[in-house]
């Protein structure tokens, strides 16, 4: 599924502004153009973002493929220290628990903390997807 470019968490505007310049506006051509170093690099060129960044950039809309992972949870996922789609898949289900109840107690990211069955889901759903993004 795509969602619009301005649902990636940490986007700001300068760099969603050089994104949609360079005609990307949703997170399945992101992660088109940025799912190797060769394509970062020629979209860098383009936008004038760097790599790092659109690896960044390109690692968030990956985990926006996880059904049910709406942009909130996330911004929450992230915030807990899950950066891939393939770090997900390793994840312990409790731990990951944890670490989401700890970082949205300090950021108050979601109103509501996703359910143990819905972690689990996400890390089997995490495990089974093709990768996306090479390093």
């Amino acid at each position: 599924m795509s969602y619009p470019i301005a649902d990636i968490e940490g986007l700001e505007p300068e760099a969603a502004a050089a994104l949609k310049t360079a005609g990307i506006r949703t997170t399945g051509k992101l992660l088109e153009l940025a799912k190797d170093t060769r394509g970062r690099k020629a979209l860098a060129a383009r936008t004038g973002l760097a790599e790092r960044k659109l690896l960044a950039l390109a690692n968030a809309a990956d985990r926006l493929r996880i059904r049910g992972l709406g942009k909130d949870y996330a911004a929450l996922l992230q915030a807990a220290g899950v950066e891939t789609v393939r770090e997900l898949g390793y994840r312990n289900p409790q731990r990951l628990a944890q670490a989401m109840a700890a970082a949205n107690a300090q950021r108050k990211l979601v109103r509501q903390l996703p359910s143990d069955h819905q972690i689990v889901r996400w890390i089997d759903t995490a495990r089974t997807l093709p990768p996306k993004i090479s390093y």
